[in-house]
């Protein structure tokens, strides 16, 4: 009795040993064929290192900086959320309608793409608001710091940042139609990628050089030079205000033409029925 006691327990332990390893296999494989999952892991540690040693850099550089606008974080900070709170607002509502399975309920409707993205704005500008609004208005009994102070540019900012945030979404959109749920984690890793070449809360020149040329390609950096521009010399640049403009034109129209793209793809084969798997 007792080895046939023992025989069972290793017969139970290799059986389980199986299972857990069947199962690690597959979360292995799954990683494997994902690639964004493994983007994902070795991209957060490695932004955190980045955009706080350029922070850093900047400081110990420029101590007086600080000291001569001290609400200038808090205006980085909150223009930025502006920024990523359209982007993930636009993409997170489309996922809403992949993780309920309804992409081809809505377009077995009469619905167009083009009206999908006009609700999409118009949901990711409200939601926008409704983040924005309140933590803007906290700050300033909070810090005595009221970014309205800023005046008419801030409407200038604010449109660039929410245009730039739709423009990403569209890209976002046309790889979940393209890759599936696989990609939705990009919802949250594209925008962060402008960050370290957005000149949030250190101006573009404490960047590399051949960095600086990347950044100035991306309208974030236009809109914080900007910003900047506006609370330590009291100027509102028009060139600065043009280049975000252009370059958010162009990136919208880009993100258009992605998404309508991998819509049509993804209609011709199939894949709206099946891109909540």
């Amino acid at each position: 009795p007792e080895h046939g006691s023992a025989v069972m327990n290793a017969h139970n332990n290799s059986t389980v040993r199986r299972r857990v390893g069947a199962l690690i296999l597959r979360y292995l494989y799954l990683l494997r064929s994902s690639w964004p999952r493994i983007l994902e892991m070795l991209y957060w540690p490695i932004m955190q290192v980045i955009i706080w040693g350029f922070i850093s850099r900047h400081l110990a550089s420029s101590s007086s900086w600080v000291a001569t606008a001290a609400g200038v974080f808090i205006a980085a900070v909150l223009l930025w959320d502006v920024l990523f709170r359209s982007q993930i607002s636009f993409s997170l509502s489309f996922l809403e309608e992949v993780w309920s399975r309804n992409l081809a309920t809505l377009f077995i409707s009469p619905l167009r793409p083009h009206e999908l993205v006009a609700a999409l704005v118009c949901i990711s500008l409200i939601r926008t608001l409704i983040g924005i609004i309140p933590a803007a208005l906290l700050a300033i009994p909070l810090y005595h710091y009221s970014i309205f102070e800023l005046g008419l540019p801030l409407l200038a900012f604010f449109a660039n940042l929410l245009v730039l945030g739709w423009a990403i979404g569209l890209f976002v959109i046309a790889l979940l139609l393209r890759f599936g749920q696989g990609a939705e984690s990009l919802c949250w890793v594209t925008i962060f990628m402008l960050a370290p070449i957005s000149a949030i809360y250190y101006p573009v020149d404490i960047l590399p050089s051949w960095l600086q040329t990347v950044a100035w390609a991306a309208p974030p950096a236009y809109v914080f030079e900007g910003m900047r521009a506006v609370m330590f010399d009291g100027v509102f640049r028009m060139d600065l205000f043009a280049g975000a403009v252009l370059l958010n034109l162009v990136y919208l129209a880009l993100g258009g033409c992605a998404f309508l793209y991998s819509f049509r793809v993804a209609r011709r084969r199939g894949l709206l029925l099946n891109v909540g798997e």
